[in-house]
């Protein structure tokens, strides 16, 4: 089994991190329905509780021992509203895993939620969560970072790196002009140019760019707008492919 393995047909990962398996999402953004309420007036009902059971129901799936949130797990980029809050307490009392939750710009003050779980206060009510710096965290030989900053040299040292923050998506077209968007992954080596002065040892490592867990989140349009969010991207993605979540393979993203 490869180190990192989309789930077929899921915006998710199943992970070999050494002696544990792990369940990797990015983009949770918990309480995004809030915030669209609220600053953008469009009235979308909660799906908290559908993104609560598609998290239970992946690990048991993955038979994973680990959770890493790999970026935005929560929305606001300031303090948690209640919505968000909520969300996200509800669903770290459901987990009986430990959450590794790296920390992506959306995430400004995350610890004030799971800052209670860190310390259970009964055992086995609340899951251990660890939350890492925006540059991110090696854990075996897989490295995660959100992608809004640039990685750690550790995690540029591992065999696979994996980000988020981008939401890659592609926009399709059909022969009568009909237009649909897909989140996508991308997937390539990782290429050495933009980080040439930020790790001196180099290995062949390969990068893993996640789609958004969340549905309700926009994205990047890789094979239409040249412009990425990711400060390594798309220089930093060696022969990128593009793969739909059912795993078509689409080809080198930007021929699509």
């Amino acid at each position: 089994m490869a180190l990192v393995e989309p789930i077929p047909g899921e915006p998710a990962a199943s992970a070999e991190l050494g002696p544990e398996r792990a369940l990797v999402l990015a983009d949770f953004h918990a309480g995004i329905e809030q915030a669209l309420r609220y600053e953008n007036g469009v009235e979308v009902a909660s799906r908290a509780e559908q993104r609560r059971e598609h998290v239970e129901r992946l690990l048991g799936e993955t038979d994973a021992d680990r959770l890493v949130v790999l970026g935005d797990f929560m929305h606001s980029i300031g303090g948690p509203g209640g919505a968000e809050r909520g969300e996200i307490e509800v669903l770290l009392e459901g987990l009986s895993v430990p959450v590794t939750v790296v920390k992506g710009n959306h995430d400004g003050d995350i610890e004030s939620i799971v800052g209670d779980a860190r310390s259970p206060r009964t055992p086995g009510e609340i899951p251990e969560v660890t939350v890492t710096p925006g540059s991110g965290c090696r854990l075996g030989d897989v490295g995660f970072c959100h992608g809004h900053s640039w990685p750690a040299p550790e995690v540029l040292g591992a065999r696979m790196v994996c980000v988020g923050h981008e939401h890659p998506q592609v926009r399709l077209t059909d022969e009568v002009g009909g237009t649909r968007t897909e989140r996508v992954w991308l997937r390539g080596a990782l290429s050495r140019e933009p980080f040439a002065d930020r790790i001196e040892a180099w290995s062949d490592t390969d990068l893993v760019v996640f789609p958004a867990f969340n549905e309700l989140m926009g994205g990047t349009w890789v094979n239409v707008r040249g412009e990425f969010l990711c400060p390594f991207l798309p220089e930093g993605l060696d022969g990128g492919e593009a793969y739909l979540l059912d795993g078509t393979r689409l080809g080198l993203y930007h021929e699509i």
